[in-house]
């Protein structure tokens, strides 16, 4: 039952994520662009959802859409990864589920990181590789740079095409695609991760509780 949702994440320890949340703003890659603060209205900006978006769960336009912005070296990425798991168990059928990227630059290893989901998505491995990343990100994370071995062992390990990923992973083509959703970003006013939206409208996260609580008013419309 959908309002099961927020017992199960106390269960899981949501008091122990509060202090993830805080924001961990952005090293603009220009010094002379002016970040737009997340709190931007998000209805007159464009659409959070692009249309080569990776979903890992699609069931349909009609259905609600929550999309996150996110860094795979982050920690409260990291740390929030099993609530978002816990929230799409909870929503299985009703939700579309949409990751974007947003490598910060202070994580020297969340780009390589980026490329290595989205070379596993050109096979359609997107969400297994999610996974991986997220499930060794105490592995690598913070590790010296380049950390490509570790994810090209996480793509062997998941039975990909290896010299498909490595030419995905050679090709600047798969860095644009990446930097497409970073500029989408901050486009929207992103400035810190993970950043959420449903339904296209920005949601805050200063309480953990806002973001189930975003979904399941929206489900039930």
């Amino acid at each position: 039952m959908k309002k099961a949702l927020l017992p199960t994440f106390a269960a899981l320890g949501i008091l122990a994520l509060v202090a993830a949340f805080v924001f961990v703003y952005v090293t603009a890659k220009n010094a002379d662009t002016d970040t737009a603060s997340t709190s931007s209205d998000s209805s007159e900006l464009a659409s959070a959802v692009a249309s080569d978006s990776n979903y890992i769960d699609d069931v349909g336009s009609d259905a609600v859409t929550i999309v996150e912005f996110l860094d795979f070296e982050c920690g409260a990425c990291g740390q929030f990864y099993p609530y978002v798991e816990a929230l799409r168990e909870v929503y299985d059928g009703d939700i579309n589920y949409v990751v974007r990227y947003f490598p910060l630059p202070s994580h020297l290893n969340s780009m390589d990181a980026a490329i290595a989901a989205e070379a596993a998505a050109q096979q359609g491995e997107f969400e297994a590789m999610y996974h991986r990343l997220f499930e060794t990100q105490g592995d690598w994370a913070g590790g010296t740079p380049p950390q490509t071995d570790a994810f090209r062992a996480l793509a062997v390990e998941l039975g990909l095409d290896m010299d498909a990923y490595d030419a995905a992973v050679a090709d600047p083509a798969t860095q644009a695609r990446v930097e497409a959703d970073f500029d989408a970003g901050v486009e929207l006013g992103v400035n810190s991760t993970p950043t959420f939206f449903v339904n296209d409208e920005y949601i805050e996260t200063s309480r953990l509780e806002n973001l189930p609580e975003a979904v399941d008013a929206a489900v039930k419309g």
